[in-house]
């Protein structure tokens, strides 16, 4: 569906490909699409208009090392920015542990093993630490919520699927902004219920806090 959804405005994309062996790819997805995932990345090279090409990979430790330098060779040949995320406690089974965290700075020394990383500057308030290959096309990122939060920086919020507003990933509200749609509210009803959810943003996720608290939902709920 690419063409046509570049035809429609689409600019950027976000790709969840947390491995590139078909095997595990098929473990963790319960489907055997690797290869359709492949074939979709490829279609949208063709469309200049449409980058960044972000392919986003969770990283678990004992799970996604011997990845790491399949996914950077893949950035090296391709105009991708592949970027790791840490392994956060949002997974359905409620099962997350600490230890089960493969880090940013971890998987970057595994990484400069073989290929020179260059830092890219980027004045935008960002979640990602972004390098590019001193001999490559692409860009690598790290995203570490778990070793190195950036809440205090943070400006991001999101909009469920089902119309929830929510203003952390790891928040225990939501802002309902379907029903008020559904009932007709203005522009300016709106924006205000939006407003007044962002002024009480979260301080931050607490993740590394004694006493820390799951999310309302899992990752796969939350969407958006």
């Amino acid at each position: 569906m690419c063409q046509d959804l570049v035809a429609a405005g689409l600019q950027r994309i976000n790709v969840s490909m947390d491995t590139p062996v078909r095997e595990k790819f098929a473990h963790i997805t319960r489907r055997d699409a690797l290869p359709q995932v492949l074939a979709g990345l490829v279609e949208c090279e063709k469309y200049p208009s449409l980058r960044p090409i972000k392919v986003n990979a969770v990283a678990v430790r004992g799970f996604s090392e011997e990845d790491v330098l399949a996914f950077a060779e893949l950035a090296r040949r391709k105009p991708y920015a592949v970027r790791w995320i840490e392994f956060m406690p949002l997974d359905a089974e409620g099962q997350w542990d600490r230890d089960d965290v493969l880090t940013g700075s971890e998987i970057r020394a595994i990484i400069e093993s073989r290929y020179p990383l260059v830092p890219i500057q980027d004045d935008r308030i960002g979640t990602a630490q972004r390098f590019a290959f001193a001999d490559g096309a692409g860009e690598v990122g790290f995203i570490n919520p778990v070793s190195e939060p950036f809440c205090e920086t943070c400006n991001r919020v999101r909009l469920t699927a089902d119309g929830q507003f929510r203003t952390c990933l790891f928040s225990r509200w939501e802002t309902d902004l379907r029903s008020s749609l559904r009932a007709g509210a203005s522009d300016a009803e709106l924006e205000q219920l939006i407003r007044e959810a962002t002024w009480r943003k979260e301080m931050k996720h607490e993740i590394n806090d004694p006493g820390f608290q799951r999310a309302s939902r899992s990752m796969s709920q939350i969407g958006g």
